[in-house]
């Protein structure tokens, strides 16, 4: 048997000069009386002395202290497998982003469906990336739901001028940040961009092993970008319209991925997230070593818990009359 907790033991030093004190403390009426005499002027008769109730007392503390150092007996290692998923998530963040043809705007609704995404992959690890003509990392793989909600929720790109959707540079980075599986999962929130062939980044992905999956925020018939000084034009004086761009689907296909247009359907993203387990959880294991104990607190805890009770139902009762 071992402690987990052992530096707690430590506090069992500190019963010694409290036991001490129950041995030498006597009653003061004690020192002038005999005992029969005494017993005739107490008007209460305990069940149990004090000194028995101090020392159950005692125990009861002693016990807790073992029952916090956590005794364990242990097995020995196993080995187990874990098919946890590692993803990367590529926020598209140039200008067209902004485009006000899904309410609010395209970034703030992929952020809405990003937090949804975070309750569908309960177990996965997931990093984040922002992308417009480069890539900037946002959060590296981790569990940490409330990390990832908190940096994307205080992601803000509209005050910046981002031309340009690389999707090759998020494809770079997801190379370079996933680096314990061979095969690597990518979900892009864009719009698709402006490139009408998307070869090059297809052979990419069959090059590096990664699966691309991509939710479309947009739409056909397009929308505006808002600035401060109204809405954007370009050089001759014209309102941009962004729209949707459908080439970006074969890079999810072409690279074994799957593919989603934005939809206000509140099980859109859990669609997708099966479809990233499906094609990675059986795939994608991982192998832990992990101890084999037993723990035994609760032994000395329940121990502890009956002296205690024993203690406090032995307070002396009042004589009858």
């Amino acid at each position: 048997m071992v402690f987990e907790q052992s530096q707690y033991l430590w506090l069992l030093l500190l019963l010694l000069p409290l036991g001490f004190l129950i041995q030498q403390n006597r009653s003061s009426l004690e020192q002038y009386f005999d005992k029969t005499i005494l017993q005739r002027l107490r008007a209460q008769q305990p069940s149990l002395s004090k000194r028995t109730r101090a020392v159950l007392l005692l125990l009861s503390m002693g016990l807790v202290i073992i029952a916090l150092a956590r005794p364990v007996i242990n097995h020995g290692e196993i080995k187990v497998q874990s098919s946890d998923i590692d993803l990367m998530v590529g926020f598209d963040i140039s200008n067209s982003m902004f485009a006000q043809d899904v309410y609010p705007n395209r970034f703030s609704f992929a952020k809405q469906k990003f937090f949804k995404l975070l309750q569908d992959l309960p177990n996965a690890r997931i990093g984040v990336i922002g992308f417009s003509s480069q890539a900037f990392l946002i959060s590296p793989l981790t569990k940490d739901r409330g990390s990832l909600k908190f940096l994307v929720e205080n992601m803000k790109f509209d005050n910046m001028s981002l031309k340009g959707t690389s999707i090759i540079s998020a494809l770079e980075s997801t190379q370079r940040l996933v680096t314990e599986n061979e095969k690597k999962a990518l979900l892009l929130f864009t719009d698709g961009g402006d490139k009408e062939d998307y070869s090059q980044e297809i052979a990419y992905a069959k090059e590096h092993h990664i699966v691309v999956f991509v939710y479309a925020v947009g739409t056909q018939k397009g929308g505006v970008i808002k600035t401060p000084n109204g809405v954007l034009k370009d050089n001759k004086g014209n309102i941009v319209v962004v729209k949707l761009n459908p080439a970006i689907k074969e890079l999810a296909l072409g690279s074994g991925g799957a593919y989603l247009e934005q939809s206000i359907r509140q099980d859109d993203v859990r669609i997708l997230a099966q479809n990233i387990q499906a094609k990675f959880k059986s795939t994608q294991k991982k192998e832990q070593t992990i101890r084999d104990t037993q723990q035994l607190f609760i032994y000395p805890l329940m121990v502890a818990i009956l002296l205690l009770l024993i203690s406090i139902s032995s307070l002396p009762k009042r004589r009858a009359s």
